[in-house]
């Protein structure tokens, strides 16, 4: 697997913390729907005004696919200054790091 890290984030007024887990729950059911997404981290940050999330993928692929998607339907929202990147993950090191992830 060449697995590949996709890393989102954006200006956010919120929702923040419970109210985003019960504004966005729909959404996160349906992130698990997407083609080589493996897991995602949902990031936020209430003081400075940002949200976002971190993916794993299998393929760099997949990734750019999603982050195409997504970043359309985030601009659909309103949302602007939309920054995203892939980074490939090593493996070795990261294992060192307990992220068994890519044993699975």
């Amino acid at each position: 697997m060449m697995a590949v890290i996709l890393q989102v984030d954006f200006p956010s007024e919120g929702p923040f913390g419970e109210s985003m887990s019960q504004a966005y729950r729909e959404l996160a059911e349906s992130i698990n729907l997407e083609t080589g997404m493996l897991w995602k981290i949902w990031t936020e940050n209430s003081q400075t005004q940002e949200a976002g999330g971190i993916y794993l993928f299998d393929h760099a692929a997949n990734a750019e696919r999603y982050l195409k998607m997504h970043t359309a339907r985030l601009e659909s929202f309103g949302v602007k200054n939309i920054r995203g990147k892939i980074f490939e993950v090593n493996a070795a090191l990261s294992a060192i790091n307990q992220a068994d992830f890519l044993s699975r």
